[in-house]
C-alpha cells in the first residue's frame, strides 16, 4: 500500500521566491535564511518521495472573492506557475498525480469531509516557494521538480476559516486515504504558510518569536493539544496572517502516531528544525518529521 513517510513544514513567503529568482540568496540579508534549508535540500535528495501532497493557501490567483472553497484538491495532470502581478516565477511546471488525487478525494469525501475538486488551476508562491526551498533552484525549461505534486488549497484568507481541530482531523482522513491506495508508493505531506506575521494595520510587521517556537514545540510533541489552539490566539499572538499555521496541522494529523486523539504508534522523528526572522516582515519556520 501507499504510505506517508514524512511531513515537511515551511513558510512560503513570496519575497523568498523573489530572492531566489533574482539571485539574491547570498546577500547578507538572505543568506542566513537559505542556509537553514541546506540540510533540507540534501535530505530531500536522500529521501525523494514518489508524490508530494502539498497543503498551501491560494493568494487570489486560482480563487477569488467570487468563489472561496474551504478545502480544494487539485486533480489535474499539471499546474502552471501563476502570474501574481509581476509575471510567473521562472520555475518548472508542476506535474500532478491525477490517479492518487482522485482516490484521495473520493476517500476523504466518503469520510465526511467536503472537498472542492479542481481540474484546472494555476499555483502561486504558496506552493512553488516551498518546492524551491526544498528542491533547490531549477531551470524552468530543462529541469523538473523531483516528483509529482498534489496541490491542496485551504482558505485561510477570508473568514470563516477552518479550525485547527478540523484541519488536524482532515490530516488523519488524508492518511487513511493514502494508505488505502493500492500502489506501493512513498508520499510526503507538506504543510506551508506562517509563522507569525501581519501585513496590514497598526500591527503590521508583528513577529512573536516566543509564541512561534512554543507553538512549534507543541505541534511536534503534543499535536492534539496544539490543534485546540483557538483562532483568536493565532490572530492575537501571531498576527492576522498567523492563521496560516492551521495548514501545518493537516500535515501533522497525517502522521501515523495519533488516531482519534490517542497515541497509537511511535512518535515521528524530528530530522530538522529551523527558525529565522525576519524575511520580509515574516517569521520563517521549518521542520521535517519522519514517520516512526
Amino acid at each position: 500500500m501507499a504510505r506517508i513517510t514524512a511531513s515537511v513544514y515551511t513558510s512560503h513567503v513570496p519575497a523568498i521566491g523573489a530572492a531566489l529568482d533574482m539571485g539574491k540568496t547570498h546577500e547578507d540579508y538572505w543568506q542566513p535564511l537559505f542556509a537553514g534549508y541546506d540540510f533540507s535540500k540534501q535530505w530531500m535528495k536522500d529521501n525523494k518521495p514518489d508524490v508530494i501532497f502539498l497543503v498551501y493557501n491560494d493568494h487570489a490567483t486560482a480563487f477569488s472573492l467570487d468563489m472561496i472553497p474551504t478545502f480544494a484538491i487539485g486533480t489535474a495532470a499539471q499546474y502552471q506557475p501563476a502570474d501574481e502581478g509581476w509575471g510567473p516565477r521562472p520555475v518548472p511546471v508542476v506535474q500532478g498525480h491525477p490517479v492518487l488525487a482522485a482516490h484521495i478525494a473520493h476517500s476523504v469525501i466518503q469520510q465526511d469531509f467536503d472537498l472542492t475538486i479542481v481540474n484546472n488551476m494555476a499555483v502561486d508562491h504558496g506552493l512553488t516557494v516551498p518546492l524551491s526551498l526544498m528542491c533547490g533552484e531549477l531551470d524552468p525549461v530543462t529541469d523538473a521538480w523531483p516528483c509529482p505534486v498534489i496541490p491542496f488549497a485551504v482558505n485561510v484568507v477570508q473568514y470563516p476559516v477552518p479550525s485547527g481541530a478540523r484541519c488536524f482531523a482532515l490530516g488523519q482522513a488524508i492518511r487513511k486515504a493514502v494508505e488505502s491506495f493500492d500502489d506501493d508508493i512513498n508520499v510526503h505531506i507538506w504543510g506551508t504558510g506562517g509563522m507569525s506575521h501581519q501585513l496590514q494595520g497598526a500591527r503590521a510587521g508583528l513577529i512573536n518569536r516566543e509564541w512561534d517556537n512554543h507553538w512549534l514545540d507543541q505541534l511536534i510533541q503534543d499535536p492534539v493539544a496544539c490543534a485546540q489552539t483557538p483562532h483568536i490566539d493565532y490572530v492575537r499572538e501571531a498576527g492576522s496572517e498567523g492563521i496560516e499555521l492551521v495548514m501545518w496541522l493537516i500535515a501533522r494529523g497525517a502522521m501515523s502516531d495519533i488516531e482519534s486523539g490517542q497515541a497509537t504508534g511511535p512518535a515521528p522523528t524530528l530530522r530538522h528544525r529551523f527558525y529565522h526572522v525576519p524575511a520580509s516582515n515574516t517569521a520563517v519556520g521549518h521542520a521535517i518529521l519522519e514517520a516512526g
